[in-house]
C-alpha cells in the first residue's frame, strides 16, 4: 500500500541576507509592500525586517516598470498587502535571484505522515509531496516519518534496504518516492 506524506509550510521562511546595520543575516518578511509610481513607471518592494535590530530592507518586486504592463490584479494585491502574494514572491526564483537572497526554512515546515500505522510494517512504499518548494534533506524526512535516527536511515541506504529513483543525499524540494524494507 502506497503511503502519502506531505511536507507543509507552517509559516513564512526567514530571508537570508546581510543586514547593513548590524551584520545579522536573517530577515522576516513583514507582509507589507511599498509601491512608488513616478509618472508612467512603477516600483514595488516587499519589506523585510532584520530579526536582530529591526532594520527594514526592501526586496525589489517591480523596478521601473511601465504601469500598463503590470496586471491590475497584481497592483491590487500589492496595494492590499496580500499575505498570499508575499508567499508567492518569496517562492519566485526570479525575485530571489534579483535580490540575491536565499530562504531559511528551518522550523518553518512540518511533515504530515497521516498517522503512525506504517511504523510496524516490513515494507513500506511512500510518496512524498511538497506543498511548497521547501528544500529538505530526504534522509531527515525519512528519519522523522519512520521514527528512525538519521544514522539508521544512512545505514539502510548503504545496505540497499532503502531505495528511491532520486538521490537521497543532499536536498530535495520536489516530490519523490521511496521503498523501505526492514
Amino acid at each position: 500500500m502506497l503511503e502519502n506524506w506531505i511536507v507543509v509550510p507552517t509559516c513564512l521562511p526567514l530571508v537570508r541576507r546581510r543586514c547593513h546595520a548590524c551584520a545579522s543575516e536573517r530577515f522576516r518578511a513583514s507582509g507589507k509592500f511599498r509601491v512608488n509610481a513616478n509618472h508612467k513607471l512603477i516600483d514595488a518592494w516587499l519589506l523585510a525586517l532584520c530579526t536582530a535590530c529591526g532594520e527594514t530592507a526592501k526586496l525589489t518586486v517591480l523596478e521601473r516598470t511601465t504601469v500598463r504592463s503590470v496586471r491590475p490584479d497584481l497592483l491590487d494585491r500589492l496595494h492590499d498587502n496580500d499575505p498570499g502574494l508575499t508567499t508567492e514572491l518569496l517562492q519566485d526564483p526570479a525575485v530571489r535571484r534579483r535580490n540575491r537572497i536565499a530562504l531559511d526554512w528551518d522550523g518553518a515546515w512540518h511533515l504530515d505522515t497521516g498517522g503512525s500505522d506504517h511504523l510496524d510494517r516490513e515494507v513500506i512504499d511512500v510518496s512524498v509531496y511538497f506543498a511548497a518548494r521547501i528544500p529538505v534533506r530526504p534522509v531527515r524526512l525519512i528519519a522523522e516519518g519512520c521514527a528512525l535516527s538519521r544514522a539508521e536511515v544512512e545505514r539502510l541506504i548503504t545496505e540497499g534496504k532503502l531505495v528511491s529513483a532520486v538521490r537521497l543525499s543532499g536536498r530535495l524540494s520536489g516530490d519523490f518516492t521511496f521503498t523501505l524494507k526492514r
